[in-house]
């Protein structure tokens, strides 16, 4: 955008404030410009003196530390957030598209753009609920459209965290929008926020295809009894695996209702409308393609293997000074990044690189991953199957510190962050026992190590 609609003022020295976008309870959101990248952003605009007044101020720390948890394509992203004496600043990605409502409001979906749709929703709550956080208000107006017509979960407000449960494992806070609530929610009983999104998905995709709502009643009363014995008609055009996996979504019984993990095993989920496995263009970028199904790429991963012995692989030699910069103590990430994020993890081995790299290539078959070697002692492991974040990749480089020492490096490259460190605990460090020297972090153990390795050199 070349101009500025409205009076244009320079926020913080860094951001260039524009035209009004929307307004909610605490504030309105405005079109705003970095005056340093240039970057299209949204600015959340909330007054402090309503949010204490209201009792609020919970409210909106909670909705700050929820979004930096959810970091995912399909969820808005929350840049930063400033403050002065009277308001407070989210500064969030801007998404051009605007909301999802817009599009229904204008009539039902095509069945391709539907499903593209709630393939991308499904992915975004599916990765809140693997940091514990319930959205709670998942609804076509908390949708929003980026340039490229990809879905962004928005409007953390109303979410919940995991620790926000009762002794009994429950949430019960009455929130959301009637027509997308869970039965559960609305008759006031203690509910699992993770079985009352999925209810909501299950309406919004009715919504998508339908264009209207499934439980509709100018009398609220009424339309809370639908709700609660999910009395619902799908239209005539709705495909049998759609209206099948809407009856298992929209179950009044939450203990029965289908789980995210089942959802993404149903044909319609997985194939769409023309029956083809595939994965949605803008979904996943920079994610490396998959092959079609997973009885192929289990077949074909003893073939890649196969393959990539036939490369020779020489490790790196690193001198003392690439030490120093790979030892924690100058290790600078920590100021930056959260330890739940760290991406790496090294080694030492007194095993020769060929032994080092059939143990990798071992733990890559029992694990089902592709093996993909590459020169320089850089292997590539890759999951078989869509993570919450994409395909998970790791690599693993050897550096030859001398002819009877390796330093291993062990690194996420692609995919989510909790999945890439649950396989490193609890698959990969214990497969490797047997020829690590030590893990670099053992701090003490580490320095005895090496005191005697130095002797007997």
């Amino acid at each position: 955008m070349s101009t500025m609609e409205n009076t244009s003022n320079i926020l913080m020295q860094k951001y260039e404030l524009g035209r009004l976008l929307g307004q909610g309870t605490f504030g309105k959101v405005y079109y705003g410009r970095s005056t340093i990248t240039n970057q299209s952003v949204a600015l959340k605009v909330i007054d402090k003196d309503k949010v204490v007044k209201t009792g609020q101020a919970d409210h909106i720390k909670r909705e700050i530390s929820v979004m930096r948890m959810v970091r995912h394509p399909h969820i808005i992203h929350l840049f930063e957030v400033m403050a002065t004496k009277s308001k407070i600043y989210f500064v969030l990605e801007y998404a051009k598209g605007g909301e999802l409502f817009r599009k229904v409001a204008k009539g039902k979906l095509k069945e391709e753009v539907a499903h593209k749709y709630f393939r991308q929703l499904i992915n975004a709550v599916d990765f809140c609920h693997s940091r514990g956080v319930y959205h709670r208000d998942i609804k076509p107006e908390n949708i929003l459209l980026d340039e490229n017509e990809n879905l962004k979960v928005s409007d953390f407000g109303l979410s919940a965290l995991a620790e926000s449960k009762r002794r009994d494992g429950l949430l019960h806070t009455t929130c959301g929008t009637p027509a997308y609530v869970a039965p559960e929610v609305i008759q006031r009983k203690g509910y699992d926020g993770a079985k009352a999104d999925i209810w909501s998905c299950g309406v919004v995709l009715f919504v998508l295809l339908a264009g209207h709502i499934p439980f509709h009643d100018s009398n609220l009363m009424e339309m809370y009894r639908k709700i609660s014995k999910a009395e619902f008609t799908c239209p005539n055009w709705f495909p049998r695996a759609v209206q099948r996996l809407l009856s298992k979504m929209l179950d009044p019984n939450p203990d029965t209702r289908i789980s995210i993990d089942k959802i993404k095993k149903c044909s319609w989920y997985r194939k769409g409308p023309y029956g083809r496995q595939k994965t949605h263009e803008g979904e996943n970028k920079a994610v490396p393609p998959a092959v079609r199904n997973n009885s192929e790429q289990c077949n074909d991963n003893d073939g890649l293997a196969a393959e990539a012995r036939k490369e020779s692989v020489v490790p790196v030699s690193i001198n003392a000074f690439d030490i120093i910069s790979l030892s924690p103590g100058f290790n600078l990430c920590g100021f930056f990044e959260d330890s739940i994020e760290k991406r790496e993890a090294r080694f030492t081995s007194r095993q020769p690189a060929s032994v080092i790299i059939s143990k990798l290539e071992e733990i890559a078959k029992r694990l089902k991953l592709k093996i993909r070697k590459r020169a320089a002692g850089l292997l590539k492991l890759e999951g078989l199957k869509e993570g919450r974040k994409g395909i998970l990749s790791i690599d693993a480089e050897i550096f030859e510190v001398t002819p009877l020492l390796h330093l291993v490096e062990v690194k996420k490259s692609n995919g989510d962050t909790l999945e890439y460190h649950k396989i490193l605990k609890e698959d990969i460090r214990p497969a490797l026992h047997d020829i690590v020297w030590v893990w670099q972090g053992d701090q003490q153990e580490q320095s005895q190590q090496l005191e005697q390795h130095q002797s007997e050199s």
